[in-house]
């Protein structure tokens, strides 16, 4: 399998969660932004587009920092975003991390907003379009521990493993 996943997400919706089933099922690493960055700080990658181009040489999975936009000429890479319903997304931000629903709402607009900003910064398009996504998981409708197996289902059924 050459497959290069990317997944953008919401805050709170469970991604880190599905990425790293994928991970221990494909066999593949997942990349996020502590990972990146540490590759900088190592001084492996002179940029942080340069290091999601050079790790996307081999199959892995990458959260967020704007990789379907960086490798969206290539033809191995699947870009899936995943949302959630806010109200789901703040409960489980309250129970992961032991925050007052006020605290874990303000978390999530917070997060959000900075992701947004930080996506448009970085490529002058919306985060969230429908039109640069392959694949939209609603981990409220689907169940986020469901979506690993939509996934590989999916995966399975068009021969990508």
């Amino acid at each position: 399998m050459k497959l290069v996943i990317t997944m953008s997400r919401r805050f709170g919706t469970g991604a880190s969660i599905i990425a790293n089933e994928l991970s221990v099922r494909l066999g593949i690493p997942v990349y996020d932004k502590a990972s990146i960055e540490h590759k900088l700080d190592e001084h492996e990658y002179e940029s942080e587009a340069e290091a999601i181009r050079r790790l996307a040489e081999s199959p892995c999975i990458i959260l967020g920092r704007c990789a379907s936009n960086i490798l969206k000429d290539r033809m191995n890479v699947l870009n899936i975003y995943v949302c959630a319903d806010k109200e789901d997304r703040i409960r489980r931000i309250m129970k992961l991390e032991s925050l007052s629903y006020e605290e874990a709402k303000e978390k999530l607009e917070r997060t959000d907003e900075q992701r947004a900003a930080y996506y448009y910064e970085h490529t002058g398009r919306t985060w969230g379009d429908v039109n640069d996504y392959h694949m939209i998981l609603d981990t409220t409708e689907l169940g986020v521990e469901n979506c690993a197996n939509i996934l590989m289902q999916y995966f399975e059924k068009l021969e990508y493993i």
